[in-house]
């Protein structure tokens, strides 16, 4: 979310009295742990002090949840507002159903754990996702067949404009493929507090047929799973082909899957056979990962930045360090590369800034 500056300096009570903090490093911040400098920071705990930040009427304006989704290509010469609401309640809705409340600066990871932890199902399939709760409506993240969508009731989001509570519900977020109302007419109105989400209390339905996990649960030797089992599965998996961003940066997956034309889909068939897709009705879904493996990227590094070598669609800082531009420009030659051999443009799924 950014807006064009007003003011360059803020008075110097605003900094004691908000604890604003002045070129501030971001390195912590993002999942990447490339190094970038915000002109001023400050952490809001709560809504009452999001809104006194907010009625600086400061900009650019940047909302930092879990810096997991976000690619910093240089100083952000604006106010950063780390967002750190937290808590989760439950609600009982009838003998099967429950609504589960998450604050947006709650983890993803944990707060799915916490569901699972409680025996109500439905978000056991994006397990360890990493980032916040809060900006998972922004995305509608998505994995092994499951998206926040399925599940996703409302959301309380503030609107920066009237610094008023708003409350915006299933069909007012137009949720697409990594896509919702935040990312088109919304962008940069609204800083979303908390998400609900409703989920079962039993009869679970069970997802195992996307992906690798009916096999990685046969492999643990679990024949009728419940979602604690497919939720460990999906964790395994993920575990064993994806970077670990406390260990070596990374955003995890930095494409969108592209969607295709079925024609188009059809005619690359017949000059690579081997090319995988996923139809819906008059469109194709193809796998960026296989793009770009097959384009000779997977592993590949230049200077301090690679491609996985487990997961293609990953970039890594692999020296740790890489800044955002290093990134950004591995990832603009990824791009052109898939788009020459395959004539198919891949779309980032990070925010840049």
């Amino acid at each position: 979310m950014k807006q064009e500056a007003k003011f360059k300096v803020l008075p110097l009570q605003l900094f004691l009295k908000m604890n604003i903090q002045e070129n501030f490093s971001l390195q912590q911040y993002n999942t990447f742990g490339v190094e970038a400098k915000s002109k001023y920071f400050v952490e809001a705990n709560s809504v009452e002090e999001l809104k006194e930040t907010l009625k600086l009427s400061y900009s650019p304006i940047l909302i930092l949840g879990g810096g997991s989704n976000i690619l910093f290509t240089k100083n952000f010469e604006g106010l950063v507002i780390k967002l750190n609401l937290k808590g989760i309640s439950a609600q009982i809705l009838d003998e099967n159903h429950v609504l589960v409340t998450a604050k947006a600066g709650e983890n993803w990871h944990n707060f799915v754990q916490f569901t699972i932890s409680k025996n109500y199902g439905g978000l056991e399939n994006l397990s360890l996702i990493p980032g916040n709760v809060g900006t998972c409506p922004i995305q509608n993240i998505g994995a092994y067949g499951t998206e926040i969508k399925d599940h996703f009731v409302s959301c309380k989001a503030l609107n920066i404009e009237t610094l008023e509570v708003e409350i915006i519900d299933l069909e007012q977020c137009k949720f697409g493929y990594r896509d919702s109302i935040f990312k088109t007419s919304a962008k940069g109105k609204y800083i979303i507090l908390e998400v609900s989400f409703k989920l079962t209390t039993k009869n679970h339905h069970i997802k195992t047929e996307y992906g690798a996990i009916s096999i990685e649960l046969k492999n643990l030797g679990i024949e009728n799973p419940s979602i604690q089992d497919v939720a460990k599965a999906v964790i395994n998996i993920r575990q064993s082909k994806l970077p670990n961003p406390a260990e070596i940066g990374n955003a995890g997956s930095f494409f969108k899957n592209p969607t295709i034309p079925l024609a188009q889909f059809e005619k690359l068939k017949k000059q690579f056979p081997e090319i995988q897709g996923y139809p819906n009705g008059d469109f194709v879904k193809v796998p960026a990962g296989w793009l770009i493996e097959n384009t000779g990227w997977k592993g590949k590094q230049i200077g301090n930045v690679a491609s996985h070598k487990l997961q293609a669609l990953v970039i890594i800082n692999a020296t740790g360090k890489a800044t955002g531009k290093e990134i950004y420009d591995f990832s603009t030659l990824i791009i052109n590369s898939v788009k020459e051999k395959y004539g198919i443009e891949l779309e980032r799924e990070v925010n840049i800034v």
